[in-house]
Order: C-alpha cells, then structure tokens, then sequence
C-alpha cells in the first residue's frame, strides 16, 4: 500500500495514500494514523464499493479526532479537527482535486493544501483547466498538492517530456515556480504520486518507495 508521511512547516504530520481500492485497508490506514498520530491524511484511487466502506474508514480516521471529505469517488483528505481549514471548489468537475485551505495560526499564514488524482487518459482539457486553476491560486497563497498524476513520461530530473501534453505540464510547473519534492519511484519502477509545493521551507522529509513516501 503506497503510503506518504509527510511534515509542513507548520509542524503539520500529513500522511498520504495511493489506496488502488480502500476495501481492504481500513485496518492498516487506521493503525498507521493511531500510531504515528497523523494531522492530515489523503488518498487518491478510493474506489468505493459501497457505503459502508466510507463509513468505516470515516470511523477509523474519526478515532483520532479527525473531519473528513470526499470528492468523486477517487480523492479524499481528513483533517484533525483541532486545526480549522474550509474546503474549496475552483477546479471544476472535470478534474478529480480536494483542496482545503488551513486557517495558518498565530503568525503563520494559511496553507492550501490539495490531493489530486489524474487518471491515465485524461485529456488534454481537463490538464489545461487544472493547469488554469493552478496557476491562479499558486499566485495567492502557499500551496502543497500531492497526488496521483500519472505522468510517467515526464523525466523530472532534467525536466523533459516527449508527449506536448506533458511538455504543458512541465510548463505550467515551470511557470508557475513550482518544485516536485518526490525523486524516488512510488509505485513499482514508476515515479507517478508527486509533490508539488511554491513554498519549498513548507516540505521537509522526503522519502519515497514502494511502500513508503514521505514528505512535509
């Protein structure tokens, strides 16, 4: 089960998850979240199959005081209930994101924070809405997304893709002064859960593989 730990600046201990079907993991999920004592939790590839796996794993997560959303089918995030956040809904229904700002406290700022899932086919519309909306809030606020993306033909390391599709991307990354914190392969050989933030110091402990990732 491909699983992300990850710390904000803000001392925010996220974890998150590319489930492939949540049917079959609730205990795991849920002994993971007790145990390390996780802030955040967000998966992409749910795929519910029936309305008591969604309230199983709305109790499990709900066990460590935690609120949670759901959006689509294929994303979901929760959030300890001790720190205030609003959800919010500019990406449309064409591209699978939750995002939530987190109210920042004392002198910190707030962070909005996403999980997105962009199947294989999606088309070149739905990247272009989605790279629209990026590059409107990443103008406005600190933002980290993290997420299934699916773009296994873009090399990271030297920026390059073949497909113009992904060559969009890249530039929508690039233009927008955005970093891909994730270097190590998440799934079998393939580097496809990635971690976009315009805030670097926001992200630390990075680690990635087969079993684990781990950022912020």
């Amino acid at each position: 089960m491909p699983v992300s730990g990850l710390r904000l600046a803000a001392q925010l201990k996220c974890i998150y998850n590319n489930a492939c079907s949540m049917g079959n993991k609730l205990e795991d999920l849920e002994a993971t979240v007790q145990q390390d004592s996780y802030d955040l939790v967000t998966i992409t590839e749910t795929w519910w199959e029936t309305l008591m796996t969604r309230v199983l794993l709305w109790m499990a997560i709900s066990s460590s005081e935690g609120v949670g959303k759901e959006r689509g089918g294929g994303v979901a995030l929760y959030v300890r209930d001790c720190f205030g956040c609003i959800e919010l809904n500019n990406f449309g229904d064409k591209v699978k994101c939750l995002w939530v700002k987190l109210r920042g406290k004392a002198s910190k700022a707030d962070i909005l924070l996403g999980v997105c899932y962009r199947p294989p086919n999606q088309d070149e519309e739905a990247d272009e809405v989605f790279c629209k909306r990026l590059a409107e809030i990443s103008q406005l606020i600190a933002l980290v997304s993290v997420g299934d993306f699916d773009l296994a033909d873009i090399c990271w390391k030297h920026n390059a893709a073949e497909r113009k599709q992904f060559r969009r991307f890249l530039e929508c990354v690039e233009d927008n002064f955005l970093a891909q914190l994730v270097s190590e392969p998440t799934m079998a050989d393939g580097l496809l859960d990635l971690l976009f933030t315009n805030k670097e110091r926001l992200v630390g402990d990075v680690v990635a593989g087969d079993t684990v990732l781990s950022s912020w």
